[in-house]
């Protein structure tokens, strides 16, 4: 049985920790793999080898980082297929849905070969006589990233790539769920020419993560994971110093308007609902229809929809929906489905106890459609992170607004309406991160950033795009100048 390694200082090598855990196939139940989980001397090794690489790269020419950048940009292009096959092979999703995760990351990859641009600093010239003013922005030294299981690729690409095209050196600690894929990428990273200590890979549970966190050289911390853990590592590392940003859950909602081309909303609903398995933190995972009709009309159009979901292993290429990660996530989300049962919500289509022929031993649950769900509900207040939408009526646009608002969540919304004033002012006036019109995923391309509000991100940055060089680099300002024989005396008030 395969053992997954960790990477540190340009090699691989298996831990040397008693303590491990199984890595599964969610389709058969099947264990796989086996993950050591690091102890907290492994991870000072690891930050070790990023600190002494940090001097030296950050002094590399950002030309010259970024051309390596390219490089693994391109390896990464030619060995897309081969990454989305390790992630549907331990997180279950479809080969297409993973290879569009590894799109979307390389995406970033591109964003991080234009770094000379991001990087260039700002001049002015006499700003007082013969004095010159210059501000540039440099890199941290060593930082490291906290990556969640749903996008094992994607995730730690919106992170490392940046991170060291600004000239920081990197320790990346992945989910323990599926971590073949983010080793693969580091094959490649290596191969790309990258310095040994560069980007340093630790696997780990939560000794690892308090390790990262409370590591006196570790500068900054970026997380994507569930709210709670969020907060945990947004406290602790900013109590020990560290910059942080920490991207948490979500419940995002979809307005529909009564004038939407409901046909359009549905599909949208669909893959936004139900793609993945329901594991993003960007899944809609509430239909907000707007007046009775228009949620009558939506009801009808999504149970059929729902009800003919392909469900089936990455390996069905007709398969639209895979498993869940894990079997204990598999009981938790139909833990879901029987509390909005019993606490009175409609159960349109019921998910639970799908099985698939030949995959019995699987994590699989079924599309689940819920309808008439209140905002007391557990369902409606929690985030399930499974194939459950859940659709809440309003009565009209300022209710429908106001239902988003009071969410404790402000990760990503979305309107579909063909009225231009309605998604105007709802673009204004939501109090969420990410807003979609017509779009039901609106996840920033790589040159915008990332990020939610309220309880959806704890730091002052989002992720990736220009938030993401601003997170990775710190502001210096210099004021210069050059006498020429000028002499002044000493000067005891302020300059101006």
């Amino acid at each position: 049985m395969q053992t997954i390694e960790n990477a540190v200082n340009g090699a691989r090598a298996v831990s040397a920790s008693s303590r491990r855990t199984p890595v599964f196939n969610p389709a058969t139940g099947e264990q796989i793999a086996e993950l050591p989980l690091s102890s907290v001397d492994e991870v000072n090794v690891a930050v070790a080898s990023a600190k002494a690489a940090a001097p030296a790269w950050g002094k590399t020419p950002p030309l010259k980082r970024a051309r390596a950048m390219f490089k693994f940009k391109e390896l990464l292009d030619r060995h897309a297929a081969d990454l989305a096959r390790e992630i549907s092979r331990e997180h279950g999703k479809t080969h297409d849905d993973a290879l569009g995760e590894v799109t979307r990351g390389i995406e970033v990859v591109e964003f991080a070969c234009g770094i000379p641009q991001m990087l260039k600093g700002e001049f002015s010239r006499n700003v007082g006589p013969s004095i010159d003013s210059y501000a540039d922005r440099q890199p941290l030294g060593v930082v490291a990233g906290i990556t969640p299981f749903n996008f094992p690729a994607m995730v730690p690409m919106w992170m490392y790539p940046v991170a060291v095209a600004c000239g920081n050196t990197f320790v990346l600690k992945p989910s323990e769920r599926d971590p073949s894929a983010p080793m693969l990428a580091w094959d490649l990273f290596n191969e790309a020419g990258f310095p040994e200590g560069v980007l340093n890979i630790v696997h780990g549970d939560k000794e690892a993560v308090d390790a990262i966190l409370d590591h006196p050289d570790i500068r900054a911390v970026s997380f994507v994971g569930s709210t709670p853990i969020a907060e945990y590592v947004y406290t602790r590392g900013t109590a020990a110093g560290k910059r942080v940003q920490a991207l948490g859950g979500a419940k995002n909602h979809m307005i529909v308007m009564p004038d939407a081309d409901l046909d359009q909303a549905a599909d949208a609903l669909m893959g936004a609902g139900y793609g993945s398995a329901g594991e993003r933190c960007m899944a809609i995972s509430v239909a907000v229809p707007v007046g009775e009709e228009t949620a009558d009309a939506l009801v009808n159009k999504l149970k059929p929809r729902v009800e003919s979901i392909k469900i089936g292993p990455s390996t069905d290429e007709a398969a639209e929906m895979g498993p869940l990660i894990t079997k204990a996530h598999q009981e938790k989300v139909l833990g879901y489905i029987d509390q909005g049962v019993k606490e009175g919500a409609d159960l349109v289509v019921d998910g639970r106890g799908f099985k698939l022929q030949g995959y019995e031993d699987g994590y699989f649950v079924g599309g689940t459609l819920f309808d008439r769900v209140t905002p007391d509900m557990t369902i409606y207040k929690e985030e399930i992170f499974g194939p459950v939408l859940s659709v809440v009526r309003a009565p009209d646009y300022a209710g429908a607004v106001d239902l988003i608002n009071k969410h404790q969540y402000g990760n990503g919304t979305a309107i579909f309406t063909r009225d231009g004033d309605a998604a105007r002012e709802f673009a204004d006036d939501i109090e969420v991160g990410m807003v979609g019109v017509n779009v039901p995923i609106p996840v920033p391309v790589a040159y915008h950033s990332f990020g939610g509000w309220k309880r959806s991100l704890f730091g002052d940055h989002s992720i990736y795009g220009p938030e993401g060089v601003h997170f990775y680099t710190r502001l210096k300002t210099v004021t210069t100048r050059w006498p020429a024989g000028i002499k002044e005396g000493a000067v005891f008030t302020f300059p101006s």
